[in-house]
């Protein structure tokens, strides 16, 4: 038996294997998210951190760092070890796929391709359409969904004014593509579930439905729709869905495409390797089918099991998240439009049902200064720019641009979610109310690497390793 020297790295020792029911909260209480600790102020002092940047990325859930923990623990080779510890987390991640379909409605014979996030999980679609497929996306996707398509099929449609607007451009574009009139391939329609600059809701159902009658296929990108929302691909017809973890309380590097196999096994895989081939002989390669044909490698199991704990969660309490941030989203926008000086922004009308997401514009302020004030003043977390869906941004701030006034180029966005409460939003807006008044509290320079920074910061942002 060999024994370790005193100074071995310490290894996770894998606990007896036994159900052990998980703790969530009761059905009228909110999942709990990981909460920082205080963070310092330019002005002095710690306050607890609003995070208001949900859009960019969420705190893990409590029950999904559980679930990690647990995994962890029992980690070892997915699929191709025969030790027991491999056979565990191998159920372990085949559980996780399951969860994922159920978590999206997927169809019986739909197949759940793990994936790094929802860029993956689009760019894998993109290089398994058949060649010659006609892609139709709207300018206002987020570049994930607008940028991976062979430029040669893509029909890219203008920044709709409204979500009738975009009914009609998108129905107008798939009747010239009609498979059942041209004899071409089948098309492809790309659609987001929410916005990701303001996060209103598109109308699905109407959008699928026009698909449909021309005969196109629909591929949905559910980054900002599911962790407020859910979606049921068997219910709504549409044949692919794509998220991410970090989108949904689960920033464990992890993400999903579901829907129909049929295209996706028919393509090359998407990361040639071990998994992804079936066999392997001098005269040639069988690849898998299936997930696996896309899988190629070592797999997440841990994200995909972070994924899964999420979706789980989400799909647990999808009343009380939903009754949170309606209560949310009426406070920030209400109070927002109230604040002179300030504009807020919507692609699909005023009134459009929207998460608890607002963009904005102070009148005379950088956007990016405004972020900084709001961190550095107020401990506020938002994101300010383009939020990499500059078309969208571009057309919405050129609309709203005033004659003789000079044109915002960026905007300010805030997303709120399970780590946010009902004083982060009223702290949010006395900082605007301040802003748009008086301007920050105290002097800023802009640094072109770094962006606008306190000219005169006492906080210390060193920071110790973790390991």
């Amino acid at each position: 038996m060999s024994v370790l020297p005193l100074d071995a790295p310490t290894v996770l020792r894998p606990r007896r294997l036994r159900a052990v029911p998980t703790p969530t909260p009761g059905a009228g209480a909110l999942p709990a998210v990981v909460r920082p600790d205080p963070v310092p102020l330019v002005t002095g002092g710690l306050v607890d951190y609003a995070q208001l940047d949900h859009g960019a990325s969420t705190p893990a859930l409590e029950r999904v760092v559980r679930a990690v923990d647990a995994a962890t623990r029992t980690y070892s080779s997915v699929h191709r070890g025969t030790g027991w510890l491999s056979r565990v987390t191998s159920a372990h991640y085949e559980d996780a796929r399951a969860e994922v379909a159920r978590f999206v409605g997927a169809r019986a014979d739909d197949v759940v391709v793990f994936t790094r996030a929802t860029t993956d999980a689009l760019t894998l679609l993109a290089r398994a359409l058949p060649a010659g497929t006609p892609v139709v996306v709207l300018g206002s996707e987020h570049h994930a969904a607008l940028l991976p398509w062979p430029s040669a099929d893509l029909h890219r449609l203008p920044v709709p004014h409204d979500a009738d607007d975009a009914l009609a451009s998108i129905t107008a574009a798939l009747a010239a593509l009609d498979p059942a009139r041209t004899g071409g391939p089948q098309p492809l329609l790309v659609v987001a579930g929410a916005s990701n600059v303001t996060g209103e809701f598109w109308p699905l159902e109407r959008l699928v439905g026009a698909a449909r009658r021309h005969g196109a296929r629909v591929l949905v990108d559910a980054a900002q729709l599911v962790a407020h929302r859910a979606i049921d691909l068997e219910r709504l017809g549409a044949d692919w869905v794509a998220f991410s973890g970090h989108k949904v309380h689960a920033p464990y590097g992890s993400g999903a495409l579901v829907g129909r196999r049929d295209w996706l096994d028919a393509a090359a895989p998407y990361l040639p390797g071990g998994g992804a081939s079936a066999a392997v002989t001098e005269d040639g390669t069988r690849w898998a089918t299936g997930a696996a044909r896309h899988e190629g490698g070592s797999p997440n199991v841990l994200g995909a099991v972070a994924l899964a704990a999420a979706c789980a969660t989400l799909r647990e309490h999808r009343e009380v998240v939903a009754e949170h941030e309606a209560a949310l989203t009426a406070r920030l926008l209400d109070g927002l439009r109230a604040v002179p000086g300030v504009r807020t922004y919507s692609l699909l009308g005023p009134d459009a049902d929207r998460g608890p997401v607002a963009t904005f514009t102070v009148d005379g302020l950088d956007s990016h200064l405004v972020a900084a004030a709001l961190s550095a003043e107020h401990g506020i977390g938002v994101r300010a720019g383009k939020f990499c869906a500059h078309l969208a941004v571009d057309a919405l701030l050129a609309r709203a641009g005033a004659p003789g006034q000079p044109t915002a180029t960026t905007a300010v966005r805030v997303s709120a979610g399970l780590a946010t409460t009902a004083e982060h939003v009223d702290r949010l807006l006395a900082a605007v109310r301040s802003l748009a008044a008086s301007g920050p509290g105290v002097a800023y320079r802009h640094d072109p690497e770094h962006g606008w920074q306190p000219l005169d910061d006492p906080r210390d942002l060193a920071v110790t390793s973790l390991w």
